[in-house]
């Protein structure tokens, strides 16, 4: 995944959809995602990203500045709890030189610096309840005063937030205000962990690995079968930051003429009692099977069907009997006359 600069701040142009051509995805719980962002996007109203940790959502937000009207201001994250909450305020909202001890000169706050961009404010529910109501008075007026100064200033800014938080939790504890809740839910986009993407594990390490090979050097690998297998079989608890660490680490460690499940450091997933059923199972693997084919041959069906040791009437037949990425295959590319190539915004359904 791609990262902004050291400070958090970064500038780019929007050019049609290639932001979110930038996520690598290819489920359909994903591509319905993407498809919200693309909706949101153009729309100047802050937006609430809610998933777990690891799974894209600082790619998510800057997709959505990359594809508005404020594109070309600046993008500027900061991830709340690290900051400490003595400086958290400080950091938010800038500084006068001499307003505490160390404040040697006048600052810019992260909220001042993304005038006329978009600030990305991570896990928002970890924020002190002090800040709380100084962010809320914020957004209320769009009014900020720098610590230590007590001119009032105007910005103009679209605030992206996210967590792995369940706030209405919080709420119910009393450790996140209602009020600024109401303030930041104007738009919630729930982003799936890579447990719920079938498929997407698969692409993303082989993504991970063309990536890590060219920029270490090493001659491009493969994965082992057994790899595969054991990477759409585990449940990723750090998501999409999990599988970037460990196909690093194998890249740079494996000395092998492919990368296996030891590289990856992935143990035989345990039988899940909830197979019991044998149909189900069959049908669970079948559809894994067709996500792990879609991925190691770049989304090519010809290739694809290949690989399956199936015709391609054949493996359209089956996409479509398990919802597996069909929606935009032509008519006649489910009667097998077209070669296609499937992306994200391939959903589920498909005319007959």
């Amino acid at each position: 995944m791609r990262r902004g600069s050291s400070d958090g701040t970064r500038s780019a142009t929007a050019d049609s959809s290639a932001p979110l051509d930038r996520i690598i995805c290819r489920s359909p719980s994903m591509a319905a995602v993407l498809r919200d962002i693309e909706k949101i996007a153009p729309v100047d109203v802050s937006v609430l990203l809610l998933g777990e940790s690891g799974t894209g959502k600082e790619l998510l937000a800057q997709a959505i500045h990359e594809l508005s009207s404020r594109a070309r201001g600046p993008f500027v994250a900061i991830n709340c709890p690290a900051i400490p909450e003595t400086l958290l305020e400080s950091e938010l909202f800038g500084h006068e030189k001499g307003s505490f001890t160390g404040a040697v000169q006048q600052t810019l706050g992260k909220i001042e610096s993304a005038n006329g961009g978009t600030l990305f404010l991570d896990e928002i529910g970890d924020i002190p309840q002090s800040m709380q109501v100084k962010l809320l008075r914020f957004l209320q007026s769009q009014v900020i005063e720098r610590v230590g100064g007590g001119r009032p200033r105007q910005v103009n800014v679209r605030i992206v937030y996210a967590t792995n938080q369940d706030l209405g939790h919080q709420i119910a504890e009393g450790r996140f205000r209602e009020d600024l809740f109401y303030r930041i839910n104007q738009v919630a986009v729930r982003v799936p962990p890579v447990r719920e993407r079938g498929g997407d594990a698969v692409l993303l390490a082989n993504h991970f690995l063309k990536r890590f090979a060219a920029e270490f050097g090493r001659e491009p690998r493969g994965f082992s079968s057994e790899a595969l297998q054991m990477i759409g079989a585990y449940r990723w608890p750090g998501n999409v930051r999990d599988i970037e660490n460990r196909v690093r680490r194998a890249v740079i460690m494996g000395r092998g003429s492919v990368i296996t499940a030891a590289d990856l450091d992935l143990a035989e997933p345990e039988f899940s009692e909830n197979l019991i059923d044998l149909r189900q199972a069959r049908q669970r693997a079948e559809a894994e099977v067709l996500r792990q084919a879609l991925a190691q041959t770049g989304s090519n069906l010809s290739q694809a069907a290949k690989l399956l040791g199936i015709s391609r009437p054949t493996l359209y037949s089956l996409l479509r009997q398990h919802e597996i990425g069909t929606l935009g295959l032509r008519r006649e590319q489910l009667s097998g006359g077209v070669t296609g190539r499937l992306s994200w915004r391939d959903g589920i359904d498909v005319a007959g």
